[in-house]
């Protein structure tokens, strides 16, 4: 897809042509071909799904590097709440910010104290919108990638409140700018656990502003944060409440609002399940439908660290300990200041597949591709290098594979040539 960018690539050199990958990618974007893995650009969601089963390392997320940084007289920090899930041991979170000072930032602004002015802002959204139901949470880029692709008749669900991340970099850069520094030497870095969040700050088609200047994942800032900590890091004070930093764990979005019906559903596969439901028009009793595409939620983002199981348990011990000290007596000036932190809610469908530009060709093609599934053996193997017949079928049909490229035809066609 000309134009779009995407954090996950591939290393072609890595590659040894496995079908690990076809098998979990969620919208079926890889195929191998030549003993190769392409992923076709498209259908990817950026989820990351493919890095976290390659036992090659050929999938890669694309970030930032810290020396970026450079490049502005003032740098902000943002930490999703599911770096705080990384550190075992006695490190509190105002320990971990104060780490991040020590590594060259001039501020921290914690993306948990924005999920709870986030949380404000969607509940009274929601207050005042009485259909669709449910709406669906946007904070996770790649469910919204997902339904793009997958879902298009759903992008009308979406909420459209600011993402924490954005929300929290617009807040904070303001700030800096009321001390003198101009807009364009402020920048804003995100420390993400997902390749999906790289993506929406390359590619923000969901904000009416993109506030956040550069992208570091928890993996490679890991090291250097925890080196910080080991020697003795300042303690900074803690905004957020314990609502605001369990949004790093699945059910911290839904578990953070009062007085409507919430539903959370964390994996991909879990979610895609669920959004089935809501396409066949069930689920209407449901105010608020919070979808994480990673197992666990943030804390099980394919760029972090620690299991998901062991971040997620740190996470709430850390969460519980802040308690609600930090949540601030003046939400609803913050809102009335931001205008509720309102996206433009410009989410469009990705460009879909299709068989023929022509409408006519494209019936027929339509046609074809169905007799060609039945001919197909139905077993889903992926040795053919697709992820199931079907989609094998539609790559006959559009020119891009063979019949033959399916093991059990080609032993057929042989036997027929022997006999």
């Amino acid at each position: 897809m000309s134009g779009y960018f995407h954090s996950v690539r591939l290393d072609a050199e890595k590659c040894k042509g496995c079908t690990n990958c076809i098998r979990r990618c969620p919208t079926e974007a890889i195929r191998v071909r030549d003993g190769r893995a392409r992923i076709i650009e498209e259908r990817c969601i950026d989820c990351g799904e493919c890095i976290r089963v390659c036992p090659n390392q050929a999938k890669i997320a694309v970030s930032d590097h810290c020396d970026k940084l450079a490049g502005f007289k003032y740098r902000i920090a943002l930490p999703a709440p599911a770096l705080y899930g990384q550190f075992k041991g006695h490190y509190s979170i105002g320990q971990i910010d104060g780490a991040l000072l020590e590594l060259g930032f001039d501020s921290v602004f914690e993306v948990a104290y924005a999920a709870d002015l986030i949380t404000r802002a969607t509940e009274q959204y929601i207050a005042r919108v009485k259909t669709p139901r449910p709406l669906i949470s946007q904070a996770c880029p790649a469910v919204v990638s997902l339904i793009q692709v997958r879902f298009p008749l759903l992008l009308p669900h979406l909420i459209p409140v600011d993402s924490p991340m954005n929300a929290a970099a617009g807040m904070d850069k303001e700030k800096a700018a009321a001390k003198g520094y101009p807009m364009t030497e402020i920048g804003a870095f995100f420390i993400t656990p997902c390749p999906a969040k790289i993506t929406a700050v390359r590619q923000p088609q969901q904000y009416s502003t993109n506030y956040v200047d550069g992208v570091l994942s928890i993996q490679d800032i890991y090291g250097d944060v925890r080196r910080v900590l080991d020697k003795g890091a300042p303690e900074l004070t803690v905004p957020a409440s314990e609502a605001g930093i369990n949004w790093g764990g699945a059910g911290g979005e839904a578990g953070a609002m009062t007085g409507i019906t919430t539903l959370a559903v964390d994996g991909i596969h879990n979610v895609i399940g669920i959004l089935e439901e809501v396409e066949m028009g069930h689920l209407a009793e449901i105010d608020y439908l919070e979808c994480q595409a990673c197992t666990g939620g943030c804390v099980g983002g394919a760029l972090t660290i620690v299991n998901q199981n062991l971040a997620r348990m740190q996470l709430k011990k850390l969460a519980s300990a802040i308690g609600k000290a930090g949540e601030s007596e003046d939400y609803q000036g913050i809102l009335q200041k931001y205008n509720g932190f309102r996206t433009n809610g410009n989410n469009m469908p990705r460009q879909p597949f299709s068989l023929d530009q022509d409408l006519a060709q494209a019936i027929i093609k339509l046609e074809q591709l169905e007799q060609t599934v039945k001919s197909l053996p139905g077993l889903d193997c992926g040795s053919c290098g697709a992820p199931t017949c079907r989609a094998l079928a539609e790559d006959i049909i559009r020119g891009l594979s063979s019949e033959t490229d399916c093991v059990f035809k080609l032993r057929e066609r042989v036997s027929k040539l022997a006999a």
